[in-house]
């Protein structure tokens, strides 16, 4: 059999990769190994969309069978790759199989972070996979008793979804406010707010002590003492990478695989990428990352198949993170954790930016909320200041008359 490309995982990453390694040249064998029975699908409207759609939802799929067929594509789907044979240069299927790789790029995303006190419970759920999502669905009724634990991104977003369907809602964080992780309290403040409006309790900076099944529903025990009864408990506290593969072929691995600029593994014929890698990001000092974001999947799934045949392209792409929450759109550019000040532009019809600037004066990162696509324009020209390492002046990034593609100008 011929050694050709071999990709773990059939996700936004993977797939993006198979394909750019046509666009890119490669005319050899392509394997695409994915765990579901489906095509590959996109996974951010799992939690929107597919949640309040009219109609029986089916999952968007990123390419069809014509479209795999068209470029020689080999997807391999319901199949789990059992162990890695570094040796042989081959990776092993669960039912025995073995697909020789020239080269191999693990992109295995990240899997739903488990609640040890929820092991066991049947009303205890996660969201990852388009059936997790049906499941889910069904118990979105209107009355329903919905308690989601977790006031990130992914579990407001359900919290959102449940409210359309008609359930009572209430989120449960352990942390003093929601989205602590990434999003600045202004901003924050204001979806708490909207989530309030919808009728959401939200119960924060208070964890859990206990979760006990009844026969149809879930009693959940707060720190405080508060119990809250759930037909269904929604767990979303973060995500963990999904390792075990590369740690078992004894790839380097910390908070994700370990990879290099160009997303190579300790292995020089594997590569790794998407949510399931750690990888040093250029444009912040090459300070080693992990991003959970739609788009770093595509972006890095397309650099991977460029390295994989033979380029040495670093990652230099500003992250950049979104989420709708009823009617407002929530967009986030760079990384703010290195800010020392914060600006504010405000854009009128209840949307704002906050722009974080560095000791030095560089902008980092840039956050914004509105109706829609309100902040959509700005936030990419903020990224691209933060792209070419701008300076800009604060009093200008404040001022709405002054348009920021003057900034770039200058």
């Amino acid at each position: 059999m011929e050694h050709g490309m071999v990709i773990i995982g059939a996700g936004e990453c993977g797939v993006r990769a198979a394909f750019a390694l046509r666009e890119n040249g490669y005319g050899g064998t392509i394997a695409l190994i994915g765990t579901e029975p489906h095509l590959p699908y996109e996974r951010p409207p799992l939690s929107k969309e597919t949640m309040v759609s009219d109609d029986h939802p089916l999952p968007r799929t990123i390419a069809s069978i014509e479209q795999f067929a068209e470029q020689r594509i080999d997807f391999i789907g319901n199949s789990t790759a059992a162990s890695i044979d570094r040796a042989a240069k081959s990776v092993v299927l669960h039912d025995g199989r073995k697909i020789p790789y020239e080269r191999l790029l693990i992109a295995t995303g990240a899997l739903p972070r488990a609640l040890p006190l929820a092991a066991g419970s049947k009303h205890c759920v996660t969201l990852r996979s388009y059936d997790d999502a049906l499941r889910i669905r069904a118990r979105f009724g209107p009355a329903a008793r919905i308690a989601i634990i977790g006031g990130g991104f992914i579990g407001l977003e359900l919290a959102a979804s449940a409210r359309k369907r008609g359930a009572v809602v209430t989120v449960i964080e352990a942390q003093p406010r929601i989205l602590m992780r990434g999003v600045p309290e202004e901003i924050a403040e204001v979806i708490a707010a909207r989530h309030r409006h919808e009728g959401v309790t939200l119960r924060c900076g208070t964890g859990i002590a206990s979760i006990n099944d009844t026969d149809d529903s879930v009693d959940i025990t707060l720190a405080d003492g508060m119990e809250i009864a759930a037909d269904l408990a929604v767990i979303g506290i973060g995500a963990v990478p999904v390792t075990d593969l590369a740690e078992a072929a004894g790839l380097e691995t910390t908070n994700g695989i370990i990879v290099n600029d160009w997303l190579q593994t300790s292995d020089p014929d594997i590569f790794a990428a998407g949510d399931c890698c750690a990888f040093p990001l250029a444009i912040y000092g090459g300070r080693r990352v992990r991003l959970e974001a739609w788009r770093n999947a595509q972006e890095q799934g397309s650099l991977a198949a460029r390295n994989m045949l033979g380029g040495q392209e670093p990652h230099e792409s500003v992250p950049w993170f979104w989420s709708d929450q009823y009617e407002l759109g929530l967009q986030v550019a760079g990384l703010a954790d290195e800010a020392t000040q914060t600006i504010r532009r405000d854009l009128g019809d209840d949307a704002f930016i906050l722009f974080h600037l560095a000791a030095d004066g560089r902008l980092v990162a840039a956050s914004g909320i509105g109706p829609g696509n309100a902040v959509a324009k700005d936030i990419r020209l903020a990224e691209m200041l933060i792209q070419r390492g701008a300076r800009p002046v604060p009093a200008q990034l404040q001022s709405s008359h002054v348009k920021l593609k003057s900034l770039l100008a200058a």
